[in-house]
């Protein structure tokens, strides 16, 4: 059953006025600009200093989590606590906009406790199908030419290893699926963009912050990003989806640690 779309309510400024098309705009692109938008621009600058270097795609690799302090675990991990809870400070921003317009936060966003087995339930299915045909694409892409070699975790053998990478993909779920999904279409949904036109602009944004991974990385994210965006239109719900991109991440981080260099078929630099 399709869900109904939370109504689109913006509260009156103090000279009782509504926040016109400009306002939300401006507010639109700094909230990109400090968050997914800005990676998007370093992804580009790391693919072409990628393509400028001597050598193949395949024989250069891409670190998604590695270590900040090499030899001095207590800093490292200091470190990788200070990266994750910062990167989620974009995340409090958005709340705190939304609560202005006179939403309820996330919740209009449809990210709460109401149906935690539902979210998890469809979370759960969307990562399973997303994540074989998104390993198999990789596996293609590198072989081609066409990807770097990516390394999920190159973090020390130490007791936080685990824990960081599983703090580390929740991370990444919450920032992409709240910022990149529900926020930037609701806000275009305001601005009167066309659904097309915004499962474009949302699916293009979340491939561009990949590019660093190379053109596989670019095309198999703007697809999944294609999933989500007609996935969250039928819920109505960020939830599944951060759940969904929580499990691809922590199985990813977590299997290439348990895999690398025990498998053949798992390609490490």
């Amino acid at each position: 059953m399709r869900a109904e779309p939370e109504p689109v309510v913006v509260e009156l400024d103090g000279d009782g006025h509504r926040p016109g098309r400009a306002v939300l705009r401006t507010e639109t692109l700094l909230v990109l600009a400090l968050s997914l938008g800005a990676s998007g621009v370093s992804a580009l600058i790391s693919f072409i200093g990628s393509l400028t270097k001597p050598g193949g795609l395949k024989d250069q690799a891409a670190t998604l989590n590695g270590s900040y302090a090499p030899g001095r675990p207590w800093l490292d991990l200091a470190w990788q606590l200070f990266g994750i809870a910062s990167a989620l400070v974009p995340v409090l921003l958005v709340a705190h906009l939304l609560t202005r317009e006179g939403a309820p936060g996330l919740k209009v966003l449809g990210f709460d406790r109401t149906r935690p087995l539902g979210d998890l339930g469809r979370g759960a299915l969307v990562a399973a199908g997303i994540g074989s045909a998104g390993l198999a694409f990789y596996l293609v892409a590198r072989a081609t030419g066409f990807n770097l070699t990516v390394v999920p975790e190159a973090l020390p053998d130490v007791w936080w290893k685990f824990p960081v990478l599983i703090l580390s993909a929740v991370q990444n779920s919450l920032v992409e699926e709240i910022i990149v999904l529900a926020y930037l279409l609701r806000r275009l949904d305001q601005l009167g963009w066309s659904p097309l036109a915004a499962l474009l602009a949302s699916s293009v944004l979340r491939g561009s912050y990949h590019l660093y991974q190379g053109i596989g990385g670019f095309i198999g994210n703007m697809v999944m990003g294609v999933v989500f965006v007609l996935a969250y239109r039928r819920w109505g719900r960020v939830a599944p989806l951060v759940v969904a991109h929580a499990l691809l991440d922590i199985v990813a981080f977590g299997g290439y640690a348990l895999l690398a260099g025990k498998v053949d078929w798992l390609p490490t630099p």
